[in-house]
């Protein structure tokens, strides 16, 4: 998770209450979810934040929620936003891979040294978190002064930007940290932030490029042009976000314009026009998108989920002071319904919550009732025992997997417990295995719509290959190596109602000078002898074991895994000098699960 520096004399300059030590401010934080972490050389407190509230990755994001919970502000509140004068104009050569622009102007900004710090620090971790390491959305901060938009129309009303595509080898600009012209191509190859990024455009035929009157200016998600480089003289700012989502750019927008109008900025919007080439087809935009949405949840669930009875005036109060604002969804307004007799409203109350744009985690009910209880205070529920008449006790697939675990650390083996999540290569192409294959290990992958890395895109199909990647990691280390583990897996299946079969494996790796078939099948026939069921090892063929080394676990007459040897080209993939036997079959065929 995230961890933000935060200056303490800022915060309590920002929450207008100086009279706050720095242990009120890390109780106070920590009752918001903010866990201390320490301090860095030059006094600055560090916090660990949750990832879904990232409009706290600022210490203007952090002093607007301490207001709140302190009640100095309520509800939802709006900057007033000025109308637009600039548009970007989406040319038809953007890079079909990066097709979406947003943006904002800043004017009025008072920058010194902290505030420009935390302005870059909030860029980079929204980098790092909601714009998936700039691949989904990246953000460029630009000096406004030393931008001249190109006229729009005949009679000089408006300026314009263009957002448009590039070849790698085309115009030259002066990027950032550097004195000397160079090419898009050239800044990916002589440039150090160009090679650390350059694997987001790598395969674009195109960059994107973002020009106004005078030329070039900026590279994204690459790099900005040094012409337009932000300073503490800058005193109005260009605010330029490109990614492969809308919605996300728009959100991570609103988070920067919330925490410079913090500071006394005066936002003002901008026109985006999409031509008719961009993926929604041509129209106009008005951005920052600053629309206050609503979602709705009843009394009743409420108090259901946190187990306290609440009078709805309180409720109403409690979402004020989380930055929301309620209202009873029969049109009664929060401050008729505070002054209600509670008799004449509705037995289950349902609330209509307004949501602050710079929330982007809200998605749900149930995260409306998390911001009640947090405003409640967790601390202040009191335990007890549910109305349920039944003693809690370890499901018998529990119990299993315990007694299969305590079986194989008998075995000599070391009990392991990795990610389910891991990507393509590492359980296809690494293991020899094609995919949609009959094969263990080859039917369809379950994918992960929105990975937050692309080393976990998928869900794992099968055991082994992440009791390889563990032999892989741990080449340094003496041998013999004797690992299993007890883990799920997941293949897509349309004939199940979720879309997606889940299953409990076991697996097995024996990694030594002398590993071979046969040591592999007494280890298995030792776990099946525990369990009392019967073990038969058919010849099979399997791409990721060596031909005539490999056999079908077949457990009470059903066929539920393999046994063998690992094939030499998957040791080599993974770097293992020594003979590996391994196994892996279904923990049900062990007993009722």
């Amino acid at each position: 998770m995230p961890v933000v520096d935060i200056d303490p004399d800022e915060l309590r300059e920002l929450t207008g209450h100086e009279e706050k030590d720095d242990e009120e401010l890390k109780s106070d934080l920590f009752g918001l979810g903010l866990e201390f972490e320490g301090e860095t050389e030059e006094g600055l407190l560090q916090f660990e934040f949750g990832p879904d509230r990232l409009d706290r990755l600022s210490v203007e994001g952090v002093a607007r929620s301490l207001r709140y919970h302190y009640g100095d502000d309520r509800g939802v509140r709006v900057p007033d936003t000025n109308d637009p004068d600039l548009t970007y104009v989406v040319d038809s050569d953007v890079p079909d891979e990066r097709p979406y622009v947003t943006g904002a102007i800043v004017r009025g900004v008072d920058l010194d040294e902290r505030s420009l710090d935390s302005l870059i620090q909030l860029q980079e971790k929204l980098h790092a978190t909601m714009g998936r390491k700039r691949a989904k959305g990246a953000i460029g901060i630009h000096d406004l002064v030393a931008i001249k938009g190109d006229t729009l129309t005949d009679d000089g009303e408006g300026n314009s930007i263009t957002y448009t595509g590039i070849d790698p080898d085309g115009d030259t600009f002066v990027p950032l940290d550097s004195d000397r012209e160079l090419t898009p191509a050239e800044v990916l190859a002589e440039h150090p932030t160009g090679e650390t990024y350059a694997d987001l455009v790598a395969e674009y035929d195109r960059y994107p490029a973002i020009y106004d009157e005078l030329g070039l200016f900026s590279f994204p998600p690459v790099i900005n042009g040094r012409r337009t480089e932000v300073s503490t003289d800058s005193r109005e700012l260009l605010i330029e976000l490109t990614g492969t989502d809308q919605w996300t750019i728009d959100r991570m927008c609103n988070i920067i314009c919330y925490a410079l109008a913090a500071r006394g900025a005066t936002i003002e919007e901008v026109e985006i026009e999409y031509g008719p080439s961009s993926p929604a087809g041509e129209r106009t935009l008005v951005r920052p998108d600053f629309e206050v949405e609503t979602k709705s949840v009843s009394h009743d669930r409420i108090e259901t989920m946190l187990g306290v009875e609440f009078e709805p005036r309180e409720v109403i109060d409690l979402f004020e002071r989380s930055g929301l604002a309620a209202v009873i969804d029969d049109e009664v307004e929060a401050s008729a319904a505070v002054g209600t007799d509670p008799a004449d409203l509705p037995d289950d109350p349902v609330y209509e919550v307004s949501i602050p744009p710079y929330r982007t985690d809200v998605l749900h009910p149930l995260d409306l009732i998390d911001d009640v209880g947090r405003a409640y205070g967790f601390d202040e529920l009191e335990p007890k025992y549910p109305d349920l008449g039944t003693v809690g006790g370890r499901h018998e697939r529990s119990r299993l997997e315990a007694a299969t675990r305590t079986v194989l650390t008998g075995l000599g083996f070391e009990d392991l417990l990795n990610f389910h999540m891991t990507r393509e290569a590492a359980v296809y192409d690494r293991m020899n295995v094609e995919p949609g294959s009959e094969y263990l290990g080859g039917g369809e992958a379950v994918e992960i719509t929105e990975p937050y890395s692309e080393d976990y895109t998928i869900l794992r199909p099968w055991l082994l290959p992440s009791l390889v990647m563990v032999l892989e990691n741990n080449t340094h280390r003496g041998y013999p190596q004797d690992l299993a583990e007890v883990g799920l897996v997941a293949e897509r299946d349309d004939e199940v109602n979720t879309r997606v079969r889940e299953r409990r494996h076991v697996g097995g790796v024996l990694a030594r000078n002398d590993a071979t078939y046969e040591d592999a099948k007494a280890r298995l026939q030792a776990i099946c002898r525990d369990f009392d069921v019967d073990l038969a090892t058919p010849p099979t063929d399997h791409p990721s074991f060596i031909d005539g080394r490999v056999a079908a676990v077949v457990i009470d007459g059903e066929d539920v895994g393999l046994v063998g040897e690992l094939h030499p080209a998957v040791l080599v993939e993974h770097d293992l000098e020594l003979p590996v036997a391994a196994f892996e079959f279904e923990l049900a065929a062990l007993g009722d699960d």
